[in-house]
């Protein structure tokens, strides 16, 4: 049985969260007049998560968030061939990924925050991974406008782990135009770019002189629809950025912004990339909980994350997961502008 479950904090965020696939169904920010739209794309059924294999609207994706190249994994000599559902790679943990699961509810309450935390177990072989793994992500309303995102994992084999959240924002409602107007700021000065597959070279390039150049505030539509090859390629943009180092537990990745509506998340991760994708595929068949179309660009996912394909890449930072070590990974989501540290 599928399960929904709200989390709300007295003038401030509202989040509903699904047990299918751990999804953010809706995330509703405060707002000064009372009242507010989701500012992420969702369904206002389970039928809309249950017949949709490709977007992954707000779901937990794993067990390897992103791409692995020929659905090839090479673990201590030993090759493991995963799951192909995007032509001949791997895309989000396979055919039937976590985000197709239904997961257990752990803990829930509002002791201290409002928190919610679900578990699922992957067995074996699931998708072609080798090893059983522990799975539990945990969302937290830390203060008012601070949604937190806690991921742990264990496994009794050597295997890879990257997990992520897939939601797509929009800053102007769920349903409104798309997010070609909004303003974008990465903090990175590198990308990794992509071959025709969307599957990554190997190589770390500079974003100076390139659209992927988002280190100052920049609307997204600004370079879209350029003739870089990158570009191209996607369809727009769906690449992976490397964040800028930082010695503390958590690191800015992103800010995103719309003038239309005075709304902003700032995004904190211990992760080491960001995925941006802003919803090429979206072609305006699936329609959202207001009944709203998503055409292209409806949507911007900003993915916190390890880089795709990082187990053919040993020049990326390392995705292994050993018996007796724990997966722990956070991102925090603070909207309307909140400088950093609220609710740390």
């Amino acid at each position: 049985m599928v399960h929904r479950v709200v989390l709300s904090r007295q003038d401030g965020l509202e989040v509903a969260v699904l047990t299918y696939g751990a999804t953010l169904q809706s995330l509703v920010p405060a707002r000064r007049d009372g009242a507010g739209r989701s500012v992420i794309l969702g369904f206002g059924s389970i039928d809309g998560y249950t017949r949709t294999t490709h977007h992954y609207l707000g779901a937990t994706v794993g067990r390897y968030a992103n791409r692995i190249a020929d659905g090839r994994l090479v673990i201590d000599g030993t090759t493991h061939g995963l799951s192909r559902n995007e032509g001949a790679h791997h895309l989000h943990g396979g055919h039937v990924g976590f985000d197709r699961k239904v997961w257990e509810i752990r803990r829930s309450g509002c002791e201290g925050a409002p928190s919610l935390a679900l578990g699922y177990h992957s067995l074996d072989g699931e998708e072609g991974y080798p090893g059983a793994v522990d799975v539990e992500v945990e969302f937290t309303l830390v203060c008012a406008n601070t949604l937190r995102i806690r991921y742990r994992a264990s496994t009794d084999r050597r295997t890879v782990v990257n997990l992520t959240n897939h939601a797509f924002f929009n800053l102007g409602g769920e349903g409104s135009r798309d997010i070609l107007d909004h303003e974008l700021t990465i903090d990175a000065d590198y990308y990794t770019p992509i071959d025709e597959d969307l599957i990554p070279t190997g190589a770390i390039a500079s974003v100076e002189g390139t659209p992927f150049d988002f280190r100052g505030p920049t609307l997204i539509g600004e370079r879209i629809g350029g003739s870089f090859d990158q570009l191209r390629l996607a369809g727009g943009y769906d690449h992976n950025y490397v964040l800028r180092q930082s010695g503390e537990q958590l690191r800015r990745a992103a800010l995103l912004a719309h003038r239309g509506t005075a709304t902003s998340v700032e995004i904190w991760t211990s992760e080491p990339g960001l995925q941006l994708y802003t919803g090429n595929r979206f072609d305006g068949t699936l329609r959202g909980a207001g009944g709203a179309a998503y055409g292209s660009h409806a949507g911007v996912a900003l993915e916190t994350q390890h880089f795709p394909d990082s187990p053919s890449n040993p020049q990326f930072p390392a995705t292994d997961l050993s018996p007796g070590e724990t997966y722990s990974s956070i991102t925090e989501l603070i909207f309307s502008g909140h400088p950093h540290g609220v609710g740390r």
